[in-house]
C-alpha cells in the first residue's frame, strides 16, 4: 500500500523535541566542547521537571486561594441573608408607589414642615436597589399577578392569585412559613380579600372571587387556617347576603364561621381596635375588618375615630405577634401594604397620594424601631408591586411653542383637605339627596364654596372648571384632581399602571437585594431569609386539589372559574381600583 499522501507544504522537519536537543549537540560540537553536551542535556531535563513540579505546585495555590476570597467575600451576604435559629421577616408593599411618588412626597413634606433639602424621608435612608414588575402575560402588571410574584416567586398572568399560568395552584412564603412554625399576620388599608393580602393566604383563578378569598383566609383552605392575625377592610365580603353592608353572593356568615369553627376573635370597630392597647391585650387569632371595603384615605381621615391608622395596625401586629412567639424557636411573618397609595394614583389625585406616602414612611419607621430593639434577628423588606398613573413632579400646560416652565408647586396640595373621591361623593350625595331636587344655583354654589374653596383650597377656579363639573358630575372625581394637579404643575400619563421599575428598600440582611431585580427574586429573598419550603406547599396544594371544595365553588373547583382573556384584562382594571 502507497504511504498515505503528506498534505502540502507538510513540515517533514523533525518533531521540536528532537531538533532542539540536535541543536544543542551542534552548539556544543561548534564550541569544541563534546562533553558538555551530555551534562547540559541532563540539566535541561531536571530543569523542565523542576519547572512543571514549580506551575502546578502555583496553579493550585492560585485555585485555593481564589475559593477561599470566594468565601470570604461570600460569607457575609449569606450570613446576613439567613440567619441561624429564631428571625422575624416584615415585608412591606407600597401598593402603586413609583420612584416619582418619594420625590413628590419628599418635597412636600420639606415645604410643609419647612424642613431643610437635606433632610429626607425614612425611606430613602433604606434604599438598596430597584425591581422590574412584569407579569406573565403582560409588560404591565397588575397587583394580582405582582404580589403572586412576591408570595409564590413565580411570574403569573394579571389576575392571578397565587395561581401559576397552567391554573395550578403556587404555595405561598406565608403558607410555607405558619407549616414551619412560625406566626403569621396581614395588615392592609384595603379589604382584606384585595388582590395582595390574597396572594399570601389564598389561591383563585380570578382575584375577582372575593367571597372565596374570604372564606380561605379564615380557615377555610386545603391546608387548613395559615393566618393568625388579619387587620384592614373588606367587611363585606365576610357578612350574609341577607345582612345590611353585605357584598357576597350567598348567604354564608363568615365571620361566624371564623369564630365557631377555626377560634378566631372577631371585632370591627375602633373602639374594640384600642381595647387591644397596641397589641397588649391581643388573643390569636385574630380577625380585625374595620371598613366595608376599602379604608377612606388619610387625607380624609387625619384624625379618625371610625378607622385605625396603618402605623396603629402595624404595631398592634407586631407587639401581639412578638408575645406569641416569645417563648419559640420560630419568629414571625407579617406582610403589611400601604394598600391606597394605588388608589390615589389611579385617580391622579397628588394631594391625597402624598399622604398616603407619608403615611407608609410613618409605618416604615414604627418596623424599622421594633427591629432596632428587638433581641430577636430580623429583617423588613419594603417594595412596590408596580407604578400607578405614571406620575411626573412636572407639566407643560400650555401646547407647543410654548415653552415649558422648570417648577412644581408643593403648596397646592398642602392647601387641600379632602380627596377628590371624597368630594365627588359629597358632590352625588347632594345630587341625590332623597325626596329633593337640588336647585341649580345652590348646586353651584356648593360646588364651588364647598368643594373647590374648602375642600381643594382653590379660589381661582373657572367658570370653565365648574361647568365641567355641573355637567359630568359622575366624572368629578377626575375634574377634581386634574384642578389640583394642574395648579401644582403634576403631570400624569394614565390612570392605570405603568411598566416603570420599582424602587427596593431594606433594613441590615437585606444584602442580597442591593442592585436591580425581577420581582420574582424578592418572593425568592422571602423564602431563603425565613428557610421554608414553599415547593413542597405548592406540592400538597395540588394533591389535595380533587378533594377540597368551599361553599362558593359552583361546580367548578375551589380555585374557581378559568377566566377568559377578555375577563383577565377587564378584571385586572376594575379590581386595582
Amino acid at each position: 500500500m502507497a504511504p498515505a499522501a503528506q498534505p502540502l507544504f507538510a513540515d517533514d522537519r523533525p518533531s521540536s523535541a528532537h531538533s532542539e536537543e540536535q541543536a544543542a549537540r551542534e552548539d556544543d560540537a561548534l564550541l569544541g566542547n563534546p562533553r558538555k553536551s551530555t551534562q547540559r542535556n541532563r540539566f535541561a531535563g531536571w530543569a523542565q521537571i523542576g519547572l512543571f513540579a514549580w506551575a502546578t505546585v502555583a496553579t493550585i495555590a492560585v485555585v485555593v486561594l481564589a475559593i477561599v476570597l470566594h468565601q470570604h467575600v461570600s460569607a457575609p451576604k449569606d450570613s446576613k441573608a439567613k440567619p441561624s435559629g429564631k428571625r422575624n421577616l416584615i415585608f412591606m408593599v407600597s401598593d402603586g408607589m413609583g420612584p416619582a411618588s418619594l420625590s413628590l412626597t419628599r418635597s412636600y413634606r420639606q415645604f410643609v414642615d419647612g424642613l431643610p433639602i437635606d433632610d429626607v424621608l425614612v425611606l430613602d435612608q433604606h434604599f438598596i436597589g430597584s425591581s422590574r414588575t412584569r407579569s406573565s402575560n403582560s409588560l404591565v402588571t397588575d397587583s394580582a399577578a405582582g404580589a403572586t410574584a412576591f408570595s409564590c416567586g413565580n411570574k403569573s398572568y394579571n389576575g392571578a392569585i397565587s395561581m401559576l399560568p397552567d391554573h395550578s395552584p403556587c404555595g405561598t412564603v406565608l403558607e410555607a412559613a405558619k407549616k414551619a412554625g412560625y406566626l403569621t399576620g396581614l395588615v392592609v388599608l384595603t379589604a382584606v380579600t384585595d388582590a395582595t393580602p390574597a396572594c399570601f393566604a389564598s389561591h383563585v383563578n380570578m382575584r375577582t372571587e372575593e367571597d372565596s378569598i374570604a372564606e380561605q383566609e379564615v380557615g377555610n383552605h386545603p391546608l387548613g387556617r395559615v393566618v393568625d392575625l388579619v387587620l384592614g377592610g373588606g367587611r363585606c365580603h365576610f357578612l350574609p347576603n341577607t345582612t345590611q353592608g353585605s357584598c357576597r353572593g350567598d348567604d354564608l356568615d363568615v365571620t361566624q364561621l371564623a369564630q365557631e369553627k377555626y377560634g378566631w376573635s372577631y371585632i370591627d370597630k375602633k373602639e374594640e381596635f384600642d381595647a387591644l392597647k397596641l397589641g397588649s391585650a391581643v388573643k390569636l387569632p385574630l380577625l380585625g375588618l374595620f371598613a366595608p371595603y376599602n379604608f377612606p384615605f388619610k387625607i380624609d381621615r387625619p384624625t379618625s375615630e371610625v378607622y385605625p391608622s396603618l402605623p396603629d395596625m402595624a404595631r398592634t401586629a407586631i407587639k401581639a405577634l412578638e408575645a406569641a412567639t416569645q417563648d419559640s424557636d420560630k419568629g414571625f411573618f407579617l406582610m403589611i401594604e400601604g394598600s391606597r397609595i394605588d388608589h390615589a394614583g389611579h385617580a391622579n389625585d397628588p394631594a391625597a397620594q402624598v399622604r398616603e406616602v407619608l403615611e407608609y414612611d410613618q409605618t416604615f419607621a414604627v418596623v424599622q424601631e421594633f427591629l432596632d430593639r428587638s433581641e430577636v434577628p430580623g429583617v423588613v423588606i419594603s417594595t412596590s408591586d408596580h407604578e400607578t398613573g405614571g406620575l411626573a413632579t412636572a407639566r407643560q400646560l400650555q401646547p407647543l411653542p410654548a415653552e415649558p416652565e422648570y417648577l412644581w408647586y408643593p403648596k397646592v396640595l398642602a392647601s387641600a383637605s379632602h380627596s377628590a373621591e371624597y368630594l365627588a361623593h359629597e358632590l352625588m350625595s347632594f345630587i341625590t339627596k332623597p325626596g329633593k331636587t337640588p336647585d341649580l344655583k345652590k348646586l353651584e354654589q356648593f360646588v364651588r364654596k364647598d368643594l373647590v374653596v374648602e375642600g381643594l383650597g382653590i379660589a381661582d377656579a373657572t367658570d370653565a372648571e365648574i361647568d365641567l363639573i355641573l355637567n359630568s358630575p359622575l366624572l368629578s372625581g377626575a375634574y377634581f384632581a386634574d384642578m389640583v394637579s394642574r395648579r401644582a404643575h403634576i403631570g400624569w400619563s394614565t390612570h392605570g399602571h405603568t411598566a416603570v421599575d420599582v424602587n427596593i428598600y431594606g433594613s441590615k440582611g437585606s444584602d442580597l437585594l442591593h442592585g436591580n431585580h425581577e420581582n420574582i427574586e424578592v418572593g425568592k429573598f422571602l423564602r431563603e431569609y425565613l428557610d421554608v419550603d414553599v415547593n413542597a406547599i405548592t406540592t400538597e396544594l395540588n394533591k389535595k386539589t380533587d378533594s377540597f371544595s368551599i361553599s362558593t365553588s359552583n361546580n367548578v373547583g375551589w380555585t374557581g372559574k378559568i377566566p377568559t382573556e377578555e375577563e383577565i384584562k377587564a378584571a385586572a382594571w376594575r379590581q386595582d381600583y
